[in-house]
């Protein structure tokens, strides 16, 4: 019994998404190690975010596991990777990571597939989850995320505590 615990524990820290794959950002456009498709370049984002966006989309309801990055269960950050990876596009695994990533943007300016980050600690901004834009209207940005509570749900940003822990918007592609 022993023997088969290691060998699950080890297997999920070796399936997490992307978590071997390195990221490199070169002029706002993120390339993976394991693809040669330079993102930023060529396609309109705008289109490929649509599709990023539409894919987490098939997630929603999932319930909430660390780590996880399957319809078994998943966290925001493996929401993200396995969104855009859709795409064909590799990103760091976790939040913090993330947000180091692409260019930042003014809430006026997200779209489609762009990602919000949050610093959900008390009194702290430090990164510690991401979302994904998944609609626009005049007066509202609506969010998909993974949380430990509810699993993977859509969100509005101007709910009181989304408002309160967004540190950052960034564009990753």
């Amino acid at each position: 019994m022993k023997a088969f615990l290691t060998i699950l524990f080890l297997s999920v820290l070796v399936v997490s998404c992307g978590s071997s794959k390195r990221s490199i950002k070169t002029n706002n456009a993120i390339t993976s190690s394991s693809s040669s498709i330079p993102v930023g370049s060529g396609e309109d984002y705008t289109l490929v975010g649509a599709r990023v966006s539409l894919y987490a989309k098939q997630f929603e309801g999932v319930k909430y596991r660390y780590g996880g990055n399957t319809r078994k269960g998943m966290d925001c950050s493996g929401l993200i990777c396995q969104s855009y990876l859709s795409e064909n596009i590799t990103l760091p695994r976790r939040s913090r990571d993330m947000s180091l990533q692409g260019e930042r943007l003014k809430l006026k300016e997200v779209t489609l597939g762009d990602l919000l980050f949050f610093g959900t600690r008390k009194n702290s901004k430090v990164i510690n989850h991401v979302g994904m834009v998944v609609e626009l209207d005049e007066h509202h940005i609506y969010f998909i995320h993974s949380t430990s509570s509810r699993g993977v749900i859509i969100s509005a940003l101007d709910q009181e505590y989304w408002r309160k822990a967004f540190v950052m918007a960034r564009r990753m592609i």
